[in-house]
């Protein structure tokens, strides 16, 4: 069985792999589901992987099979599953428990645990394969409906955690009610943060670094939100004039934003950072002037990264609504198709290379 690996610690080791195809039967109790993966979307996690920049094999591997964001249908149930059966369209959840309190009560993406499991990025293989086999509760079912974009709900996830845990935070004002936001960055988690904050009822601002026209401008001016390039008006001067804002998205990969994000902010407001930074940058801030107003703003600053299963479930109830009152919407997201593993190069190249590519994605086999 073909796979997508590389070795992690050596940098653009990304090569096939030749994996034994899995059995149900390699999931104890009966509860196995072999899934026939379909589509498996890249992003800056696999290229950082790729560099070395982190990732390790599972016990008893020298290699990692990559991908976490995956579609694929379900071929066969062990005997003791009914939660699925074959025909189902699913989506596996990325984080596996450790044995920190969260991980025993299902919010293993809160683990306090110093090692943590992840397929296809820390001690997991992933996706980029064309068969897996897991326990259902790993395994969200999608309608089939979606299934030409649910490869989009693993990111998708990630944006349904941060707002939610933006509103749960906010329960402590009793009355919040937000009413304008702005998203920092065009990119799929961008665009997506977009859609969701727009089908909550939010004014939304959207900037980007990009002149419009383009893909992503006119993706999120579809929607119903005003797009802006930090080219032609600052983000500070952007809050003013469209603010003030209950709730930012940060999701451009950029630590700079961050702390224009901070100053952006309006009072009793929450700032939600979906980017991974790496590196040692340095920048000089006015750090007073954030702090205080922090402080005397009743302001909130909170990540978002992976999620269980509870923010697949929401991506999938959005995903849904986007889909019905933005017909065609998310298919535009997926920009850049690459058919078969054989393929990797050019998955890869196009990461790394391809102009105005929003989701890159392999193409396993047909939906």
């Amino acid at each position: 069985m073909k796979a997508i690996a590389v070795f992690p610690g050596k940098p653009d080791s990304v090569h096939l792999a030749d994996l034994p195809e899995p059995s149900v039967h390699d999931i104890p109790g009966g509860r196995g589901v072999r899934v026939k993966v379909l589509r498996v979307g890249v992003d800056g996690t696999d290229k950082e992987i790729n560099a070395a920049e982190y990732g390790a094999p599972p016990e008893g591997f020298n290699y990692l099979v990559i991908g976490h964001e995956s579609l694929g249908r379900v071929e066969e149930v062990g005997a003791n599953v009914t939660e699925l059966r074959p025909g189902d369209y699913v989506v596996a959840t990325v984080r596996r428990p450790g044995s920190s309190i969260y991980d025993r009560i299902g919010a293993y993406d809160m683990t306090t645990d110093s090692t943590y499991y992840e397929r296809g990025i820390n001690l997991r293989h992933g996706f980029l394969t064309e068969y897996y086999v897991e326990d259902p509760e790993y395994l969200v079912k999608v309608p089939q409906g979606l299934k030409e974009v649910g490869v989009l709900l693993e990111p998708a996830s990630v944006v349904e955690k941060g707002i939610a845990q933006a509103y749960e935070i906010q329960r402590r004002l009793r009355v919040w009610r937000p009413r304008r936001a702005a998203v920092m960055g065009a990119g799929t988690i961008g665009l997506l943060a977009t859609l969701a904050l727009r089908l909550r009822g939010l004014d939304v601002t959207a900037f980007g670094r990009n002149p419009r026209p383009s893909l992503n401008s006119d993706l999120i001016e579809a929607i119903g939100a005003r797009y802006i390039s930090t080219l032609e008006l600052p983000i500070l001067e952007g809050a003013r004039k469209y603010g003030p804002l209950d709730l930012i998205f940060e999701a451009t990969g950029a630590s700079p934003v961050v702390f224009e994000s901070m100053q952006a902010l309006g009072k009793n407001g929450v700032l939600v950072l979906s980017s991974v930074t790496g590196g040692d940058r340095k920048l000089e801030v006015p750090a007073d002037k954030i702090n205080l107003e922090f402080v005397l703003g009743n302001k909130v600053m909170v990540g978002t990264v992976n999620a269980n299963r509870e923010y697949f479930e929401m991506g999938v109830k959005d995903l849904a609504q986007a889909e019905a009152e933005y017909p065609g919407w998310l298919g535009r997201l997926l920009t850049h198709r690459v058919t078969g593993l054989d393929n990797y190069r050019d998955l890869f190249n196009k990461l790394t290379q391809a102009n105005g590519a929003i989701k890159v994605f392999c193409e396993v086999a047909e939906p």
